[in-house]
Formats: C-alpha cells, structure tokens, sequence
C-alpha cells in the first residue's frame, strides 16, 4: 500500500471466495462509477484466498499482503478505504455504494483541497 501513498486511495475488498455474490455485487456497482473513481484517484484491490486482482481485472495473482491488519477471520466480507495518506479512512462489512463513498472521500480534507484547486 506504501507505493500508493500520495498518489492514489485504495479501496480494498476481502471475501472468503473469489466466486463469493457480495464481492460480485460490489464490483458491480463500482463498476458503473469508472469515471467518478478515476477522478477521485481510486484503486480498487480484491482479496480471496491468497489472492488479489485489481481494479475489474479478471486474472488473480498471488498476494503477499497481510490481511490481518484490515480484516478480521469472522468477517467475509470486508470493504476498507484507505486515503491519499496512507491512513485507513473507513470499513464496513457491507455493500458499500458509489454515493456513499463519494461522500466520504468529497468529506476529506486533500479532496477538497483538490476540488478547489480545479476550480482555480
């Protein structure tokens, strides 16, 4: 996530399975946003099994990540935000709308920094 710091915000999804319909459903709706999420500087991480896959990719590889640190056993499913700074910014263990987290990240400080200066 270090190589990230200043230049994107991470979304990352955990699931027990790659097949799993919460992780289905969720980069569904994230995937009608593509421009929204490109705007906001979002990359979007999965993890199932060992693995990742990023953004709407269909080829996993195998992940060195230690998930621990963002997701408990008893949760399968898991949605984290991380910001521009590195810093976790919110979870939740339920589908997360596009609205959502919009709001969140339009709520943070270096976003509306960024919006201002597009304005200038």
């Amino acid at each position: 996530m270090q190589k990230h710091r200043w230049k994107n915000r991470v979304v990352l999804i955990f699931s027990d399975s790659k097949d799993d319909e919460k992780l289905q459903n969720q980069i569904n709706i994230l995937s009608k946003e593509k421009e929204g999420l490109a705007e906001m500087k979002l990359l979007i991480y999965r993890f199932s099994q060992g693995f990742f896959t990023t953004n709407f990719n269909t080829i996993w590889f195998s992940s060195t990540l230690k998930i621990r640190k963002y997701k408990k056993k008893s949760e399968d499913f898991k949605i984290v935000l991380i910001g521009l700074d590195g810093g976790i910014k919110m979870k939740q263990t339920t589908l997360l709308s596009a609205e959502k987290l919009f709001a969140i990240i339009d709520g943070m400080p270096m976003r509306r920094s960024e919006l201002r200066n597009n304005k200038n």
